[in-house]
């Protein structure tokens, strides 16, 4: 794949979420990106350009951002460097398949959205993941609990939901710091 359109994707998301602070930037999207690459290192069998561009994009439509339909943001990207259909379709795809609330309990069927699935969830654990539920939470004006039920409700169960062995062995740290978070929150409040 050519550098220029990873480059090209950066921009776009950069440009993209110019506005947002809640946890779902820029910033989040690399980090995922980051993951993905480093899990997909340990994977030969993967398409790296699929894992990488997927996850690049891969909060490019989210409903809880954009009022898209039918990955209308990545889609326009992906045909502006002219990604074929048939690949468009792929990666699109893999999108579908990352977010935790829209695939409850579904398992990506292709290797690359299993390892972009792993990448998101893993930046929904550890001190990042703990940053930027509070910060979700402040933005939509939930008070400390509610977002401190998140973690019961979706951040404590991703340790074991995770697809590939390199995500399992970096959740695992993440999860104990979860953990360990928790249990001083719960003592500092006497909750």
């Amino acid at each position: 794949m050519e550098k220029k359109i990873i480059t090209d994707a950066i921009k776009y998301i950069t440009d993209l979420f110019s506005t947002n602070a809640g946890g779902h930037d820029t910033e989040h999207s690399l980090r995922v990106w980051r993951s993905a690459m480093r899990i997909a290192e340990q994977i030969p069998s993967c398409d790296y350009d699929r894992v990488a561009l997927a996850a690049l994009l891969h909060d490019a439509d989210d409903h809880k951002l954009f009022a898209t339909e039918d990955n209308a943001n990545a889609r326009a990207f992906l045909r502006s460097h002219n990604v074929t259909e048939e690949e468009t379709d792929r990666i699109c795809r893999i999108i579908n398949s990352v977010s935790f609330s829209q695939n409850r309990g579904r398992r990506p069927e292709t290797i690359e959205g299993q390892i972009v699935q792993d990448a998101d969830r893993l930046d929904a654990m550890g001190a990042v993941g703990i940053a930027r539920t509070f910060a979700f939470g402040g933005e939509h004006g939930r008070p400390l609990r509610e977002s401190v039920q998140h973690f019961y409700d979706k951040l404590l169960l991703l340790r074991d939901l995770m697809n590939t062995g390199a995500g399992r062995e970096l959740a695992e740290k993440r999860h104990v710091f979860l953990e360990s978070f928790l249990r001083e929150y719960l003592e500092e409040t006497g909750e």
